[in-house]
């Protein structure tokens, strides 16, 4: 085939999730994962820190954070809840999507 698609049309779908993936990087800029201490540890360089919170999981609950600093994004996830100082404000998210 001249456009390099297989019969059947199967490099289609793994193309479209791989486009949606790249995109959905794009969109959400750099995402550093850290361990909960790692992230306490960031948390408490911040002046004015802004930590939006999820709780999800499926078979078992987890908490999620997610928080700006010097340009980067910064998550963590923890089985559970962090406690946050008194001078940190928060925003109760729904949920909070990461790209794999």
């Amino acid at each position: 085939m001249p456009n390099g698609a297989i019969a059947g049309g199967a490099v289609a779908p793994a193309a479209a999730a791989a486009a949606a993936i790249a995109n959905a990087i794009k969109a959400s800029g750099v995402i550093v994962r850290l361990e909960t201490a790692d992230f306490e540890t960031i948390l408490n360089r911040a002046e004015k820190p802004l930590v939006v919170c999820a709780r999800g999981g499926f078979f078992s609950t987890n908490y999620q954070y997610l928080m700006g600093y010097k340009g980067l994004a910064f998550y963590c996830k923890s089985a559970t809840p962090l406690t946050l100082p008194a001078s940190v404000e928060t925003i109760q998210a729904k949920k909070i999507w990461i790209p794999a």
